[in-house]
């Protein structure tokens, strides 16, 4: 064997050392965190946790990824129209500010009143997640109507004659 080939051959050793290391602590964390999971969870709730798992697949894949496609089949629609690609922008990004905080509202509106203790979640988080949501709408149609009326002024303005002009 060449003196060349001989380093190869051990950073590859090296290599699968590293990986069986980085696997190994893998397991253990696994292993760790399913010790913690039984010892926090009744049997009775441990019963539950692969339905409601169940469950939030058949709503995701039956529900939300439908219902995602649907918009952004008639968003690409819409965009195909004259002049829409300029607005497309400030939809996708409602769209997309839109599903991120109602994401991240979910589990506030699904826990809302029925802690052990009411002062965990005092607010009304419904309201407050609408009014976000009624905030978010309505800056996306503003800057979609100011983009829109951009659009507008920039055809009067070249329908005038004064095209190089200047």
């Amino acid at each position: 064997m060449s003196a060349a080939a001989e380093p190869v051959l051990q950073l590859d050793k090296r290599t699968r050392i590293a990986r069986a290391c980085l696997g190994a602590v893998g397991i253990g964390v696994g292993l760790w965190g399913l010790r913690l999971l039984l010892q926090a969870l009744s049997f009775d709730a441990l019963i539950r946790l692969p339905l409601w798992l169940g469950g939030a697949v058949v709503a995701d894949d039956f529900l939300l990824v439908p219902l995602t496609i649907g918009v952004g089949w008639l968003l690409t629609r819409w965009s195909l129209g004259p002049d829409h690609h300029r607005t497309v922008t400030a939809v996708r990004t409602t769209l997309l500010y839109v599903g991120v905080t109602t994401l991240v509202a979910i589990p506030l509106l699904l826990r809302q009143g029925k802690g052990v203790n009411p002062t965990v979640l005092p607010r009304d988080y419904l309201r407050d997640w609408l009014l976000l949501e009624a905030t978010i709408v309505v800056t996306g149609v503003l800057v979609a109507v100011v983009q829109a009326r951009r659009l507008t002024l920039r055809r009067s303005r070249a329908s005038s004659g004064d095209i190089g002009g200047r």
